[in-house]
């Protein structure tokens, strides 16, 4: 303990405790290398070597100068945020023999014979504390408060020591040092809360001694004393008690003792000027007795105080006297008032202005980087435990936020808001399905549109109609040929009639010119639906469709003129309710956003109270975006209410119901619109891919005529050389058998064509061997679609066609036989199907053969939509 006088008061200062060596990188190292890996222990050298220079700074002796108690305050706040990132990480307990050979040991501050050495990182922390309370006392002392600016410092460290004090005290570490077995009076929670109060008692005394320099009114300065009296008192109560009441010098508890006497002396001294201004003589003269009496008490007991205090205590009971002399002459003399009792009297008014100043920030360690790589398992649940903890708030508030704008949008869908104000600005939407279906009937073309495709299935249908009249002239063409060679020869033309072996053509010629004029009839059933449905339809080319939808009118009278008004509100408390839902976007994102930069990995790590104070504490930064989320619910519930109000205002107004029943049937008629558009686009769709894949068909059935004719050519003129052999063998002379030749020339128009070259001639096979020749390999049936169905508005019909089944066409009946002087047919294949000789195919009975090709997959005839009546 040590005293100065810088003024008339003397004021006192706590001594440091003292230490031995101890070396913590060693044991700490171990500790690391064993429990995570030597790979960690190296990583962690630096930080290790940081921590053993610290404590030695801390084992120096202080130097008494200010600057050296500024760097000596410095070094044991360093040391205090070291070990609160050490304490979580290394398990130095008594009952926890995880690090090894590690003792601390301290000395009492009071009682420097007396020590405690402990394998306790409680006791460290405790010991640290303590001296950093002293030192702040020390510079507080050192402080010269004779000076505004020493009695400013002197008060501010006078109140740090008290926080570093307080700070032993409510954390729980002095507690915890003392379970650890800490047995030095001076680190007890009772010593810690005793320093707190003679700490703050001096603080509020340096208060004290300015407002009395600075002349302030009596009644203050008795304030501000009477709190200086209380602060002594409570100090000297936990001297006087155990365990502190036989620890402490008797001249120190006695400077206590003394100090709470002298200030209530004072307080009393200073509130009888008062009353002595306010001519309240009685009361003045019964409280300068009262403060007498607790001087005189206070200095028969006082051993060993210093002098300074005593001469003070002795100037102000000579003051006091004084007064108390002159008040009783005047009462006497003049008022004649009767004194009152002291138990009579209230007690004096006090004023706090003092309070143990938070070390929480320099203290956090939460900053720091030591020993950052090394986690506990016990810190990492904790963090985990934080974790769900912000996430169940997370969650909770963003479903608050979410049903919040539900709420909001199905409120205003029930009042069709904003799209009623929209539609009276002119600014009329669609709803989003149906106006998508639009744009798609547009982007397609549009009933505008369906002429041009109209106009296509016409031109396919010439296009069909054409090829089909060119392969039926072919065949003809060379049906007369084979009439004129089979009337100028006779019975030596042996080859079949061609109408014999094409007859499966013609089947199907005249099935595909069936399946045209049918077809013909369904393009006109589609555009007489177009024709028809156009007025429908013609809804749908209108740019921008929304020009074809209703809107609100105003009133043609107005009673009062109000229209104006009743939109005006309503629309501002549309925009307040869409600043509102803003509003909710933006809390939500700074939830998320918190949650995002919420670490607080490094506060658990530094150790500093129980883990559940510092999760309240974290948590509670929360609150004010919950609140404001709260808030802004409440605030658009109400503000619904009025919307709802105003709605109902506005809708009477402009007749808002006869005005959703237009747009209702509006929205119909464009419903209705698209779906009669799409199933005419549909069966003009069908239409086209029906008239391609026949144009196909049609296309390959004139190539195979075509090879037909080539093939029916090639043995005519071998027939014609074969008769005029036989004619030469009856020894014709050669002139009749040049007029034979030139008589049984190919007509002039068709000039036979030379065999393809990869075909083989027809008589190449051996006897015996297959009828066809090499180069007629079947071909595959062309495919085609169905032709059109029935008519519009007729009952379904039977398709021309039938349904198209993989098969062949059977033998003709009553083929003739084959010449023999010719063991090859007429033209490859003659004998059976033209194509797809090798498949077999069922009788199918209808008006005409089973067409030799199927149908494509796309548009099966049972499948179908297009021909629909329209």
């Amino acid at each position: 303990m040590a005293s100065a006088a810088g003024s008339s008061n003397v004021m006192l200062a706590i001594h440091e405790k003292k230490t031995t060596p101890t070396d913590l990188y060693r044991p700490l190292r171990l500790y690391i290398a064993s429990a995570y890996s030597e790979r960690e222990a190296a990583a962690a050298d630096d930080d290790l070597s940081v921590v053993r220079d610290l404590r030695a700074a801390v084992e120096q002796p202080s130097l008494p100068d200010p600057s050296s108690l500024e760097q000596r305050r410095d070094a044991l706040l360093a040391y205090a945020r070291a070990l609160a990132l050490v304490e979580p990480r290394f398990p130095i307990s008594p009952d926890r023999a995880h690090v090894h050979s590690l003792t601390f040991t301290w000395h009492d501050a009071f009682k420097g014979n007396k020590k405690c050495a402990l394998a306790s990182i409680h006791l460290e922390k405790a010991a640290v504390l303590f001296n950093l309370g002293a030192v702040y006392s020390q510079i507080a002392l050192a402080a010269d408060r004779s000076t505004d600016v020493g009695i400013r410092t002197a008060c501010g460290a006078f109140q740090s020591a008290a926080g570093a004090f307080a700070w032993l005290k409510e954390c729980g570490v002095a507690a915890k040092a003392v379970a650890a077995g800490a047995t030095t009076v001076d680190v007890t929670p009772e010593c810690a809360g005793m320093l707190e109060k003679l700490m703050l008692a001096q603080a509020q005394e340096c208060f004290f001694e300015k407002v009395i320099a600075g002349g302030k009114p009596p009644a203050l300065c008795s304030k501000v004393a009477r709190q200086v009296g209380i602060f002594y008192e409570e100090a000297y109560a936990a001297l006087s008690a155990p365990p502190l009441s036989q620890h402490f010098d008797k001249s120190w508890v006695s400077h206590v003792q003394l100090k709470a006497a002298q200030f209530y002396a004072d307080a009393c001294y200073r509130y009888s000027l008062d009353l002595h201004e306010k001519e309240e003589i009685a009361e003045e003269i019964a409280r300068l007795k009262i403060g007498m009496s607790a001087l005189a008490d206070a200095k028969k007991a006082a051993r060993g105080v210093a002098s300074q205090l005593l001469d003070s205590v002795n100037k102000l009971e000579s003051n006091m006297k004084t007064n108390l002399e002159r008040a009783m002459k005047e009462n006497d003399r003049v008022y004649l008032m009767r004194v009152p009792a002291a138990g009579s009297l209230g007690a004096l008014p006090a004023a706090s202005l003092v309070k143990p100043t938070s070390l929480a920030e320099i203290l956090d360690a939460s900053k720091e980087r030591l020993f950052s790589s090394l986690v506990p398992d016990g810190s990492m649940k904790a963090l985990s435990k934080y974790t769900e903890m912000v996430d169940n708030i997370i969650r909770t508030q963003a479903e608050k936020l979410q049903q919040a704008s539900e709420i909001t949008r199905v409120r205003l869908k029930e009042m069709d808001l904003p799209d009623s104000i929209l539609s009276l600005e002119g600014n009329i939407t669609l709803p989003l399905d149906l106006k998508e279906d639009v744009e798609a009937v547009q982007i397609s073309g549009g009933p505008a549109g369906l002429e041009s495709e109209l106009q296509q299935l016409r031109d396919l249908r010439r296009v069909n109609q054409e090829l089909l009249v060119q392969t039926e002239e072919l065949l003809q063409k060379e049906a007369n040929e084979d009439t004129q060679f089979r009337t100028q020869f006779g019975s030596r033309w042996t080859r079949p009639q061609s109408s014999t072996l094409t007859k499966n053509i013609q089947d199907r010629l005249n099935l595909f010119a069936a399946n045209l004029k049918k077809a013909a009839d369904s393009d006109s059933l589609i555009e007489r639906g177009v024709n028809e449905n156009y007025p429908l339809m013609s809804i749908l080319d209108k740019r921008p469709i929304e020009s074809a939808l209703p809107s609100i009118s105003r009133p043609i009278m107005s009673l009062d003129g109000n229209e104006d008004a009743i939109v005006g509100a309503l629309k501002q408390s549309l925009r307040h309710l869409e600043s509102l839902g803003a509003q909710r976007a933006g809390l939500e994102d700074m939830l998320k956003e918190m949650k995002r930069k919420d670490d607080i990995l490094p506060k658990l790590m530094a150790g500093v109270g129980s883990h559940d104070d510092l999760f309240k504490k974290e948590i509670a930064k929360y609150g004010s975006i919950c609140a404001e989320i709260a808030d802004n619910i409440v605030a658009q519930e109400q503000l619904l209410m009025q919307i709802q109000a105003q709605n109902e205002q506005f809708a009477a107004v402009f007749n808002l119901e006869d005005y959703k029943a237009s747009r209702e049937r509006c929205y119909k008629q464009i419903a209705a619109a698209i779906a009669k558009y799409r199933e005419i686009k549909k069966n003009i769709n069908e239409g086209l891919n029906f008239y391609v894949t026949l144009q196909e068909a049609i296309g390959k059935i004139k190539q195979q005529c075509s090879d037909f004719i080539m093939t029916r050519n090639i043995q005519c003129r071998e027939m014609i050389e074969d008769v005029q052999r036989k004619l030469a063998g009856f020894n014709f002379s050669s002139s009749s058998h040049s007029s034979m030749q030139r008589n049984a020339s190919v007509p002039p128009d068709q000039s036979s064509p030379s065999p393809p070259p990869h075909a083989q001639p027809p008589y190449a096979a051996p006897p015996g061997g297959d009828s066809r020749p090499g180069y007629s390999q079947p071909e595959p049936r062309p495919a085609y679609s169905q032709p059109y169905p029935p008519s519009y508005g007729a009952p379904p019909q039977q398709p021309p066609y039938g349904t198209p089944h993989p098969g062949q066409y059977q033998q003709p009946p009553h083929q003739p036989p084959l010449s023999h002087d010719y063991g090859q047919p007429a033209y490859p294949g003659w004998r059976r199907p033209y194509y797809n000789a090798h498949q077999p195919l069922p009788q199918q009975p209808g008006p005409y053969p089973q067409p030799p090709y199927n149908a494509p997959g796309g548009y099966p005839p049972h499948q179908s939509n297009y021909y629909r009546p329209q």
